[in-house]
């Protein structure tokens, strides 16, 4: 691992291409007329700079408006978000206190921890390939922790009040098996839907959605911990029995039970935003509510055979959830493979340096052996970079936004020199 400087251009202008061979997964289908090659490296005034110099050719029309237009977009859907979750706190936190009590609410506090804990590692994990920015990540966690606790607290009696009488149940088993899931979807999905709308860069494929979704549901699940725990220590006679019950059922039978039921929304969101089409987008809203509401109403609904529904239903359906996980992994590093392999044809990397950035072998080796010349970090940005050199591809063979992504690759390969040289100096 001595050089980074990529070959001479081996792909031969006007050479005709296969775009079938472009789709190494179902996660990155590329339809053939969207098909198109990856910018040469080679022009000979670039090749003759030092490598600490190079940077690609820009367009002459080139301007940083696409760009500035998805970062003011971000920068409104978090300050939005940070607005709301600070008027939401004022509405959740007393109803909590009330619940609890300030002793209640300290040690459902603290149990909840743990479950949150779960879920947020398991974000860690699945998010480990192409990070999501931290902000956005705290949009959701802030949203499902206060903003969907807010507005299911604002919609339930409305909600009840339209369709409590026209189900013909009774009132408790309403509202545990229509009205939570219903409505607590809804409001933990909004937040899905304007990350969609206006981060639409950052949340562009399947695996976005699930991190995203996971990150909503864990935060929403946080603050329902701690009004439940808190609520076994408050209202009850024995309450170290019955808070030890409580966190059983939630914190160590069903840490990802809201994971699994948001998961599913932003999973069919994610899948449309890799076809982005507003109206596309509206319709994948109410389907992807759908498998969420159902499955939360199966879990509520489960009664005295729990036990046996836990072990016939709810673990088979975790299972599938790992193992969809699992394939999203695996699809993501094989798009990542082939999309960075089409830039190795066209010159911006070795085959070696491919094998390297695509691979977890091949990235713990190159973080292994930058710690050992005290270049961790710049190792760690420049297989990130090429990771989201990779995905901006991906978007441009989608056809959508093509000029405005084609901007962000010129972008994206000027950081990738730079980072290169970074590494290597």
């Amino acid at each position: 691992m001595t050089s980074f400087d990529p070959p001479p251009a081996r792909q031969t202008p006007g050479a005709p291409r296969q775009p079938q061979q472009a789709n190494p997964s179902w996660m990155g289908q590329v339809q053939p007329e969207n098909y198109r090659p990856a910018p040469g490296f080679g022009q000979a005034q670039m090749q003759a700079q030092p490598p600490a110099q190079r940077r690609p050719v820009l367009p002459a029309a080139y301007a940083a408006a696409p760009r500035a237009r998805a970062s003011a977009g971000m920068a409104a859907l978090v300050l939005g978000g940070a607005v709301l979750a600070f008027v939401s706190l004022f509405l959740v936190l007393p109803f909590v206190l009330e619940n609890t009590g300030p002793g209640g609410f300290v040690v459902g506090f603290i149990a909840s921890l743990l479950p949150l804990s779960a879920v947020l590692l398991a974000v860690r994990y699945i998010d480990r390939w192409e990070p999501e920015p931290k902000r956005l990540l705290f949009f959701a966690f802030a949203w499902g922790a206060l903003v969907s606790i807010s507005v299911t607290m604002l919609i339930q009696p409305f909600f009840s009040l339209a369709a409590g009488p026209a189900s013909g149940l009774d009132y408790r088993t309403f509202a545990v098996t229509v009205q939570a899931p219903v409505v607590e979807e809804f409001a933990k999905s909004l937040g899905l839907l304007l990350l969609l709308l206006f981060a639409r860069k950052q949340f562009d494929g399947p695996v976005d959605g699930v991190v995203f979704a996971f990150t909503v549901a864990g935060g929403f699940a946080f603050t329902e911990n701690i009004l439940y725990f808190g609520r076994a220590i408050a209202e009850s006679s024995t309450p170290g029995t019955d808070l030890a019950v409580v966190f059983f059922l939630r914190g160590v039978m069903s840490p990802f039970a809201h994971a699994i039921f948001t998961g599913t929304t932003g999973l069919i969101l994610g899948f449309a935003a890799r076809r982005w089409h507003s109206g596309l987008t509206l319709l994948a809203f109410p389907v992807g509510l759908v498998p969420a509401m159902l499955l939360h109403s199966g879990w509520n609904s489960m009664g005295q055979n729990f036990l046996a529904q836990y072990i016939l239903v709810q673990v088979p359906i975790f299972l599938l959830a790992v193992l969809v996980v699992v394939l999203l992994r695996v699809a993501e590093r094989r798009l990542t493979r082939q999309r960075l392999q089409e830039y190795a044809a066209a010159g911006w990397f070795t085959s070696q340096e491919v094998a390297m950035l695509a691979t977890p072998a091949g990235r713990r080796s190159a973080l292994r052996w930058a710690r050992s010349i005290g270049r961790a970090p710049q190792m760690k940005a420049f297989l990130q970079a090429a990771t989201r050199l990779a995905f901006i591809r991906q978007r441009i063979l989608s056809g959508r936004d093509v000029a405005a992504h084609q901007l962000d690759e010129q972008h994206q390969l000027g950081e990738i020199l730079a980072l290169r040289d970074a590494v290597l100096r």
